[in-house]
């Protein structure tokens, strides 16, 4: 089954725990597939969450996406956000 990743880039924090942000993205991809893997990463300055999943096409890989990014703009404004598919050792956005 493909690799499937959605990124986030954060804003500002709508209210409620920061450290809980990472932990809902999973739980939420989690409700609509296998979770490979989360994680929060500091670039220039701006926070970035990103759940690894698997999803069995590009059209379920983007609705789990999209669930998952409705669901974490609750907690935290999404700034951007994106799902990339795994080809070998590159992130490729779906078409």
């Amino acid at each position: 089954m493909p690799s499937y990743r959605v990124r986030m880039a954060l804003g500002l924090l709508r209210g409620g725990d920061p450290a809980q942000v990472l932990p809902t993205a999973v739980a939420m991809a989690r409700e609509h597939t296998a979770v490979e893997a989360g994680q929060v990463d500091v670039v220039h300055g701006v926070p970035w969450v990103s759940v690894r999943f698997e999803a069995a096409d590009d059209l379920a890989a983007s609705g789990v996406g999209r669930a998952v990014v409705a669901r974490v703009d609750e907690l935290v404004v999404v700034e951007t956000s994106r799902v990339t598919r795994r080809f070998g050792a590159r992130w490729l956005p779906l078409r």
